[in-house]
């Protein structure tokens, strides 16, 4: 049986401005919410298509970090850090 290896998750840089974005305009309660929801639907995306446990806390520990730059970025240009 062949692995299956993503695509660097991060490196997805309009799905990763598009979610953070959408993010840094809720309150921080309801973003914190949003995020894990999209981490969540990542891990189960990337366990439908058989990719390995590791590589999926690899992917989504990237997203992470890429959101979390492009939610501070989407915060300095909207004027509130």
């Amino acid at each position: 049986m062949a692995e299956v290896l993503p695509f660097p998750i991060a490196r997805r840089r309009d799905f990763i401005r598009k979610q953070a974005t959408h993010a840094a305009r809720m309150n921080p309660d309801a973003a914190v919410r949003y995020v894990e929801r999209q981490l969540l639907a990542q891990r189960d995306s990337m366990r439908r298509r058989g990719i390995a446990e590791t590589l999926i806390d690899r992917e989504l520990h990237g997203m992470t970090a890429a959101m979390y730059a492009e939610f501070l970025q989407a915060k300095s240009v909207m004027g509130g850090a």
